[in-house]
Order: structure tokens, then C-alpha cells, then sequence
């Protein structure tokens, strides 16, 4: 398996990657992942990568789908991705986002095996992938298998790159974050709300959610936001003001196990991203932890949270309407018992053992499909 982002950078294709791999070799398969890992902040970039990962390079931060990535690709990147590919014997060659400037791409190029690539992509409008299309065409069609996480993912897919792809979605640890214990001195008695993300980036909305926030502190004077996330805390409790400010604690950057118990600390999570969304796992995570949502009313976190069934649905970009929903909640707690259990009956579709079963299921079929097992008959690829 193939990431292209650096695994030391928090992000949903990074987290996701990790999770089917552990799947995958939770059935009893053996997986192995070429990665980027470290970059421009990264001070350790080996402490928490995991034994099946083989580092590419340092990631290079570059503006990718509205947010800034760490990307890794130029000689040295081809050379270990050629290396890796060369020293394993793999059945099955699976690359995410392998459109974006890459080592994904890298890996598609040199592959000789059957190829199964996740996108993940889901900006409506791409000039790049547009100007890329023609470019790319050749190398895409050595995909044998496409999968793509979300509908949007699937729209963008079939509109920029041609061709189909099956829909299955992100997964979640159901279990870490169901058995996750609240933070010390948390739950807190005037209510918590959570925001988990790269809480410097524009589309994520903290902006609208400071807003919201300076309407429901002149009635709730206990109210406490925990973040959680990559930013610069100092520039965030700037934008806030001194009358929201002091009621922010920033965790900063967590591990998994960190963030599920941020999620079981706070009375609801917020998610009050803009667009430039593809699923939105946070939201996953948040259900399987019991903790209720309010988000934007953005395609990708409708379908996640059932239309508004497991989860409140605001419009993006209103403060108003974000915290007249907040405001609700936090006075609710039968509703916010409601859309726990909702949520939590939810999130099982999402576990990774469940959604591996059916990654498994598109790896037999791309097998099934290479074209030299059909030249050369059945015996042509071995079955591992």
C-alpha cells in the first residue's frame, strides 16, 4: 500500500491508510506501506511509524486541495519506491490519491502487478486535475480496481479521470474509541464543546466557530472549547479575544488514543468545515465514541450523519445557526443521549474489520482481472 502524504502529518488519508492496513493484517494478511514520513515540522519523524511502514523521503509541504500537504516525489522518491517494489513479492499493489504530485503516482508508473487506487479527492471544481487530466490518463489506465471513499470522492473521480469506482468508505477503531475515558477534569459542569483538526486552516471553519462562540458565552459563562489538532495556539486564542480565549484549551497534535479521549471529555464536537470534504472521519470517530456532532450541512458530512439523524446539520459558514444549535444541545441532554446511541449504531458500519472484508473483496477481483492471469490461464498469479 501506498501513501502519499507524510505519516507524520495528522490528515484522513494518512489515518487511513494506517487503519486498513491494520485490518488487513488483523484478517491475516500481510501488508507492507511505502510512505513519506517526516517533513517540515517534524522533529522525530520515526518515533510512532509503525514496523510495516518503509519511509520514501521527507515530505515537502505544497497547497494540494485546499489545504497544504507534505508530499514527497523527484529521483530519490522514484529510486525507493522502485526498490520496494522490487525486494516484495506483492499480489496486489494498492495506491491512494494517486493523482496528486506524489509518490502514489510514482508507484502507479512503475507498478507490474494489478493495481487498486483509492481516491480520496473531493474538490468539485480542480483546475489542476483538469489541466493534469490528459497527462495522467495513460498512467490511470494501469488502475485495475478503483475505490473511492465517499460519493463526492466518486463524482470528482469519474468527471476529471474517467472510469468508475466502487463506494467504501473510511473506517474507524469502533473499539479505542468506544472504551476511550474522559481527560482529567473533564467532563466540566458548564458544558464543553470540541473542535478536532488542522485548526489553522481556513476551510476547516474555526473562524465561524469563534463566532458562535462569542454569542453563547454571554449566556453560558462556563462554556470551555477543547481543541484539538495542528495550529498555532497563539494566533488562535489571538483571533478569539480575550472573552473566548481564556476559556480555550489547546491541546495541540495527539495520538489516536489522545483524541478518543478528547471526544469523550467534551458534550458535543463541532465540525465546522467549509467544504473541500470527502467523508470526514472526525465525524466517524466522534460517533463511535458516544459524543454528539453538530457540523456542516456540506454533502459529504450529510450522508455521514444520515441526513441529519446521527448527527444536527447547520448551514456552513453561519455563526447564527451554529450556535443556536450548540446552544440547543448543550440544554438537551435526552438529545444528546439520542444522537450517542445513534451514532454509536452508526459508526459500526465504519469499523475497520468491516470495512477491510470489502477492500479484501475488490483485492480478489483486480487479481482476478490482470490481464496476464487471463492470457496465461489461473495458475498464472499465485493465491496467498
Amino acid at each position: 500500500m501506498v501513501c502519499p502524504y507524510s505519516l507524520s502529518a495528522p490528515g484522513g488519508v494518512q489515518a487511513h491508510v494506517l487503519g486498513l492496513a491494520r485490518g488487513l493484517r488483523g484478517h491475516g494478511h500481510q501488508v507492507e506501506v511505502l510512505a513519506p514520513v517526516g517533513g517540515n515540522n517534524s522533529t522525530n519523524p520515526m518515533e510512532s511509524v509503525p514496523e510495516f511502514v518503509t519511509p520514501a523521503g521527507r515530505g515537502i509541504r505544497v497547497p494540494y486541495n485546499g489545504s497544504v500537504v507534505p508530499l514527497v516525489f523527484g529521483p530519490v522518491a522514484a529510486n525507493r519506491a522502485r526498490r520496494w517494489m522490487h525486494d516484495h513479492d506483492f499480489d496486489v499493489l494498492h495506491v491512494h490519491e494517486p493523482a496528486a504530485p506524489s509518490l502514489s503516482l510514482i508507484a502507479l508508473a512503475l507498478a507490474e502487478v494489478p493495481v487498486v487506487a483509492t481516491f480520496h479527492f473531493a474538490t468539485t471544481r480542480s483546475r489542476a486535475l483538469a489541466a493534469a487530466q490528459g497527462l495522467l490518463q495513460p498512467t490511470m489506465e494501469k488502475i485495475t480496481a478503483r475505490i473511492a471513499v465517499s460519493p463526492l470522492a466518486r463524482r470528482v473521480h469519474v468527471e476529471y479521470l474517467g472510469g468508475d469506482a466502487v463506494e467504501i468508505p473510511n473506517g474507524v477503531d469502533v473499539s479505542q474509541f468506544s472504551a476511550a475515558r474522559p481527560l482529567p477534569g473533564y467532563p466540566r459542569s458548564g458544558g464543553t464543546v470540541g473542535f478536532v483538526g488542522r485548526f489553522g486552516e481556513p476551510r476547516k471553519g474555526m473562524p465561524v466557530l469563534l463566532a458562535a462562540l462569542r454569542t453563547l458565552i454571554q449566556t453560558r459563562p462556563e462554556l470551555r472549547l477543547l481543541v484539538v489538532g495542528h495550529g498555532d495556539a497563539e494566533a488562535l486564542l489571538s483571533a478569539a479575544g480575550p472573552a473566548v480565549a481564556r476559556r480555550i484549551e489547546v491541546l495541540g497534535p495527539v495520538a489516536d488514543e489522545g483524541k478518543a479521549a478528547a471526544l469523550a471529555s467534551v458534550d458535543v464536537l463541532c465540525v465546522p468545515a467549509l467544504g473541500g470534504e470527502s467523508f470526514g472521519i472526525v465525524l466517524s470517530e466522534a460517533m463511535a465514541a458516544g459524543t454528539p456532532v453538530v457540523a456542516s450541512d456540506l454533502d459529504a458530512f450529510r450522508r455521514v450523519l444520515n441526513d441529519g439523524k446521527a448527527g444536527v446539520l447547520v448551514t456552513a459558514g453561519s455563526p447564527d445557526e451554529l450556535s443556536a444549535a450548540l446552544d440547543d444541545l448543550l440544554d438537551n441532554p435526552a438529545r444528546r443521549a439520542a444522537l450517542a446511541a445513534a451514532g454509536r449504531r452508526r459508526a459500526a458500519m465504519w469499523d475497520w474489520p468491516v470495512v477491510a472484508r470489502r477492500v479484501l473483496q475488490v483485492y480478489h477481483s483486480a487479481v482476478a482481472a490482470d490481464p496476464r492471469r487471463l492470457k496465461s490461464g489461473p495458475g498464472a498469479v499465485g493465491s496467498r
